[in-house]
């Protein structure tokens, strides 16, 4: 009989001589189970798992590159890359390796001792980016509460805010976890209807509005402390601001003594053509929000980025995480940097991104009462759809059909299919996504208006309980 140990050394094994691992079922009692089924292991999920997500039903057991492949074999091509986590591709094999070496070493001191790679960590990532300082967490939900708290202690302290009136501006559309402080900003109602009372402190302004935000400020300025956005909304629906949105936002902060605070979390590390999406305006953020693809898809890291004369505002006892700079996750995250560097991950997002772009387009050109628009920067990219031509399909159908297809996406509301995939991906593979998009409209897409059931009752509107307006319809 197998002990765990041994399990787990052939696990080990697998790691070392492929770069990657393939999950063979579960270890229980130290005995490794047979391969489940992919619907066996949906309907494990459904009936002990809280009921959080929708996922398409499709089950990842190995992943290399761009590639997926479920219990049975077949392989799909990502599309999604876990939601920017994955820039590198699953399972690199320079990070994996940093991965193993490290865990064989020393995977945890907690911060109440140094360890001999967080510093070095800390080094390497204030330099790549350009900052004096790092505050380590593990995901980027902890990063943006990490912000919140930075811009809020900056504003009493040094631009001395009265006690209890400190503000943070947001976004309308933004989207920065699923945590108290980050839905207290959110303008969705299935994030933030039942969790009530939301956080105070919280004001809005339309994304990319120059104008309302300068009234804001001219306003309110002397109480807000930071104002904290995503370059490029991704959960939006990869909303990209109007052409010198960002400057202005720099301008606008730095006149007003209110904090730049970039959520890059999912628009960083390349994953828009740039190593930061604020470089394509040449702007600097008084405050930097990383994480996903900091972790290289394997570990979580996230990282909160900021000069002395924020930072230290911070002291001990005052904010932290046991997990948070742990050398396991040091090691990884020098190691995804790394790739993303030697690799030339950034140039690559942005070659690929236009292919894909101009691909997309010919599809738009096919189905021009359908495809209402193409947008994106790098291989961060959106196609958003005519709700009205779906009827009484959605973007989740067709998120369906290319998974039949062999192509994992992911829609983000109702009419909108994200394609973020890993960094690494070939031209062939773009070429094959973009061609099953238009293989799903020309030939599935007809048959699912025909054969879904319409609904017996219009579709009930959903108007934000913030401003009344019907953002995602």
């Amino acid at each position: 009989m197998a002990t765990r140990r041994t399990v787990q050394q052939l696990i080990l094994n697998r790691i070392k001589s492929n770069g990657s691992v393939r999950c063979f079922g579960t270890v229980t009692e130290g005995v490794a189970s047979p391969i489940a089924s992919s619907p066996h292991l949906i309907d494990l999920e459904h009936d002990y798992s809280a009921h959080n997500y929708h996922p398409v039903p499709v089950v990842f057991s190995h992943g290399k590159g761009s590639a997926i492949w479920d219990p049975e074999g077949r392989k799909y091509l990502d599309f999604l890359a876990a939601y920017s986590a994955v820039n590198q591709g699953h399972c690199h094999p320079k990070i994996m390796k940093a991965l193993i070496e490290q865990a064989q070493t020393l995977t945890l001191s907690s911060r109440a001792f140094y360890n001999d790679k967080f510093p070095v960590f800390a080094e390497y990532l204030t330099k790549l980016f350009g900052y004096d300082m790092v505050l380590p967490m593990n995901t980027g939900a902890e990063g943006v509460e990490t912000a919140i708290k930075l811009a809020r202690k900056w504003g009493y302290e040094k631009k001395r805010i009265p006690k209890e009136e400190a503000i943070i501006v947001s976004c309308c559309g933004c989207f920065h976890g699923r945590t108290m402080g980050a839905i207290s900003m959110s303008c969705d109602n299935d994030a933030t209807r039942g969790f009530w009372p939301l956080l105070p402190g919280q004001l809005k302004v339309d994304f990319g509005d120059e104008a309302a935000l300068k009234k804001l400020f001219e306003e309110k300025g002397e109480h807000i402390a930071g104002f904290l956005f995503e370059p490029i909304q991704g959960e939006a629906g990869v909303i990209i601001p109007p052409d010198g949105y960002l400057k202005a936002v720099r301008e606008l902060c730095s006149k007003h003594n209110i904090l730049m605070i970039a959520d890059e979390i999912q628009s960083g590390i390349a994953r828009s053509g740039r190593m930061l999406a604020c470089d394509w305006e040449g702007v600097r953020p008084d405050v930097v929000i990383l994480g996903k693809a900091l972790g290289g898809g394997v570990i979580p890291v996230s990282a909160v980025l900021a000069d002395k004369d924020v930072m230290l505002c911070i002291q001990p006892g005052e904010h932290g995480s046991t997990f948070g700079g742990n050398p396991l996750a040091s090691a990884v995250a020098i190691a995804s940097l790394q790739v993303i560097q030697d690799e030339k991950l950034a140039e690559r997002s942005a070659e690929m991104g236009e292919e894909l772009r101009r691909l997309l387009t010919k599809t738009q050109q096919n189905f021009p009462e359908i495809v209402m628009e193409i947008r994106g920067k790098g291989l961060f990219n959106a196609v958003e759809l005519n709700s009205k031509s779906l009827f009484p399909a959605n973007a989740y159908d067709l998120c369906i059909k290319l998974k039949e297809r062999g192509i994992l996406a992911k829609p983000t509301h109702n009419a909108t299919v994200r394609l973020t995939p890993p960094l690494s991906i070939s031209l062939d593979e773009i070429q094959e996504g973009a061609k099953a998009f238009n293989d799903v409209l020309e030939h599935d897409l007809p048959k699912l208006v025909k054969e879904k059931p319409k609904p017996t009752s219009p579709k009930a509107q959903n108007p934000c309980d913030r401003c009344g307006r019907d953002l995602y319809g």
